[in-house]
C-alpha cells in the first residue's frame, strides 16, 4: 500500500519503536493517529494524540469509532516483563498475553471492519526473534510472541478476502526504554527498524525480518531439537 495518503494507528506512539513508526508515517505524508494509554506523554508534531488501552474492550471500541477513517493498524504497544513460565508471576503471564496478544487481536478485530470500509489497506503486528526463540527467563514475554506470529499467519489469509493485507515484524534487542536494561552491544536502531519496516509494508511484504540474527534464528527452526541437560 502508499504511505502517502493513507489514515495510520500506531499504538504505544509515545516511545521507543511506535514513536519511529509515527513520526516516519507523518513524514511520508500519512495522518496518523498516535495512541497511547497517557496521551499527553505522545510528544510528536503532526500527529493526532489518542489515548488507548489495548487491554481494555471498551478502550478499542472507542478507538474504532473515533479513528474511523483507518487504512493501516499498526500493533506496537507491547510489555516485557522478564517472567519464568514456572517460577515466575502468573499475574505477569497475565499482563504480557494481555498485552502482546490478546490486545492486537482486539485491535484487529475492532479495526477490520473500519479498513475494509475504507477501501482496503494494511495491518502491522510488532512481533520479535523470541517468536521462534524461547529463553527461560522471558517464558511468557516469548509466549506471548509466538502467539503473535501464529495470529498474523491465520489473520493474513482471513482479511485477504476483505483487501487487507496483514504484514509481521520481527526483530531482536532494539535500543529503546524495554532493553535499558541490557548491554548497548548488538543493539538495533529503532529509527532503522521502522523505516525497514514502512518499506515493507509499501511492498507487501508479509513477514518483515529486520536483523541478521533475527534472519538465522528464522531460517534456523527446521533444526532438530536437542534435550536440555
Amino acid at each position: 500500500m502508499e504511505l502517502k495518503g493513507s489514515v495510520a494507528l500506531v499504538t504505544g506512539a509515545n516511545r521507543g519503536l511506535g514513536r519511529h513508526l509515527a513520526q516516519q508515517l507523518v513524514n511520508s505524508g500519512a495522518k496518523v493517529y498516535a495512541a497511547a494509554r497517557r496521551p499527553e506523554t505522545v510528544e510528536l508534531e503532526g500527529v493526532t494524540p489518542l489515548g488507548l488501552d489495548v487491554t481494555d474492550e471498551n478502550s478499542v471500541r472507542e478507538a474504532a469509532r473515533i479513528a474511523s477513517d483507518v487504512t493501516l493498524l499498526v500493533n506496537n504497544a507491547g510489555v516485557s516483563l522478564y517472567n519464568p513460565l514456572v517460577s515466575g508471576s502468573m499475574e505477569n503471564v497475565h499482563a504480557e498475553m494481555n498485552t502482546n496478544f490478546f490486545g492486537p487481536l482486539a485491535m484487529t478485530r475492532a479495526f477490520a471492519p473500519v479498513i475494509e470500509g475504507n477501501g482496503g489497506g494494511a495491518v502491522l503486528n510488532v512481533a520479535s526473534v523470541v517468536a521462534w526463540m524461547h529463553p527461560a527467563q522471558a517464558g511468557s514475554y516469548a509466549a506471548s510472541k509466538a502467539a503473535t506470529w501464529a495470529m498474523s499467519n491465520a489473520v493474513r489469509e482471513e482479511l485477504a478476502p476483505r483487501g487487507i493485507a496483514v504484514s509481521a515484524l520481527y526483530v531482536g534487542l532494539m535500543d529503546t526504554e524495554m532493553t535499558a536494561v541490557m548491554p548497548p552491544e548488538g543493539k538495533s536502531d529503532p529509527a532503522d527498524i521502522a523505516a525497514q519496516a514502512l518499506r515493507a509494508i509499501e511492498e507487501g511484504t508479509p513477514e518483515i525480518l529486520a536483523d541478521e540474527g533475527t534472519r538465522l534464528v528464522r531460517q534456523g527452526l527446521s533444526a532438530t531439537l536437542t534435550a536440555q541437560a
